[in-house]
């Protein structure tokens, strides 16, 4: 039997949770003072997952870089090949808080889309 303690992101009381794992399954979690706490610690123990946020490149906009993000969470070991997806990604101006700068992200039915609006220079 395995014993994790993660630091719980679920809501901002930050809790110290104890997870015990037995043959790849979760038989406890203690230290949550919510059930977002027990839901966030089950699902990071077997399939991690995160947001990513980051930039890609505009041409004709008045900024050289528009933030984006990814539309819902990706598995943690896909965010480095994310992030060098986006590296090589470049959108036009102009662009609305929303829009889809690439869709379908490294295979993960995820799209990135933008986090803000950037006119036309």
């Amino acid at each position: 039997m395995e014993e994790r303690q993660l630091t719980c992101i679920g809501c901002p009381m930050g809790c110290q949770v104890t997870v015990t794992i037995d043959q790849g399954e979760v038989k406890t979690v203690t230290g949550n003072t919510c059930k977002r706490g027990e839901i966030y610690a089950r699902k990071e123990v077997v399939d991690p997952t995160r947001i990513v946020t980051s930039t890609v490149r505009v041409t004709g906009g008045t900024e050289p870089v528009v933030s984006c993000k990814t539309a819902s969470d990706i598995p943690k070991g896909k965010i480095f090949d994310c992030c060098r997806e986006l590296a090589k990604v470049e959108v036009a101006a102009p662009i609305k808080i929303g829009d889809v700068l690439l869709e379908n992200v490294c295979g993960t039915g995820v799209d990135i889309v933008a986090t803000r609006d950037l006119p036309v220079a």
